[in-house]
């Protein structure tokens, strides 16, 4: 199984409107993160707006995070295509670029069968050498992964982990009972982390971490060491967060979290619109009632 545990934020794409990747705010986004204690980094998730950019900027974003870790933390680069060959392409593009996992992700226009699906992420993982993290999200993607399909997969020496962006959380259960112990699961922004963690998570790739992201850490933390009245208090603090980011266009509502923090990031890319008035008003609120949390969570 995957080493992978912890806080994997979704990082956003800084874009700027004639399309060059915004390099300086991208890295200092990722030293942000790092200094946060975040356990690794994941460019080109849904927040990342993959579905968004072409292949040089792609290519560049995945550059850019692998250069400015430095190897402090993990990252896995989400691999997405319709063609299994452009996705094996990514995955071992990225893999000689120095990213340290794949997320995999599946794009289709047609349904496809389920041996279709299956043969897209083993030949993926029969690309490189590295980890391979599934990922699904069946409100978004045209065919989605079976029990049967994902028991299938993890008995692929490097297919080890998914993250399940369905809003139903017993599928979680599902997958790990299914599996028996060849398959960790990652919580994302639809799960409540600490119930996730408690039937066994090994953390979250979620774009909201990449928002409050101490408040993520200190609550893995909290979870890790079980103690799960304090956990439970500080999540249905950040729960709010969660909350807004199904309520609003993904990368809007994470972006826009960012600029209020400061970080020019630059809006999503069209014809998706940034956050309205209304939207930043309530995430201001969201993120001033995180920061308070985390003041009064006491330590792992």
């Amino acid at each position: 199984m995957s080493a992978f545990h912890g806080v994997f934020p979704y990082l956003v794409s800084p874009v700027a409107p004639d399309g060059a990747v915004l390099e300086a705010q991208l890295r200092r986004l990722v030293d942000h993160l790092v200094d946060a204690g975040v356990h690794g980094l994941t460019p080109l998730g849904s927040t990342g707006e993959f579905a968004y950019l072409d292949a040089a900027q792609r290519r560049r974003i995945v550059e850019i995070v692998v250069d400015q870790a430095r190897g402090r933390v993990p990252v896995v680069a989400g691999v997405a295509a319709t063609t299994t060959a452009d996705a094996v392409r990514q995955a071992q593009d990225y893999a000689a670029i120095g990213a340290n996992g794949i997320l995999a992700i599946l794009e289709a226009y047609f349904p496809l069968s389920e041996a279709g699906v299956v043969a897209y992420f083993t030949a993926i993982a029969d690309a490189t050498d590295l980890p391979v993290v599934l990922y699904t999200n069946p409100n978004f993607q045209r065919s989605d992964l079976s029990l049967s399909a994902i028991d299938t997969l993890s008995r692929h020496p490097r297919i080890g982990l998914i993250k399940d962006a369905s809003t139903n959380t017993g599928r979680l259960l599902s997958i790990l009972n299914r599996t028996q112990g060849r398959m960790d699961v990652f919580a994302a922004s639809a799960h409540i982390p600490a119930a996730v963690m408690m039937i066994g998570g090994k953390g979250w790739m979620a774009g909201p971490a990449c928002a409050i992201p101490r408040e993520s850490v200190r609550l893995y933390e909290l979870c890790r060491a079980g103690k799960w009245d304090a956990a439970m208090t500080l999540q249905r603090a950040l729960w709010r967060v969660n909350e807004l980011f199904a309520a609003h266009s993904l990368a809007a509502c994470i972006k826009g979290a960012l600029q209020i923090q400061g970080f020019a990031v630059g809006d999503p890319v069209p014809p998706q619109a940034p956050l309205s008035v209304e939207g930043r008003a309530a995430v201001e609120q969201a993120l001033a009632l995180a920061a308070e949390a985390l003041a009064a969570a006491p330590a792992a």
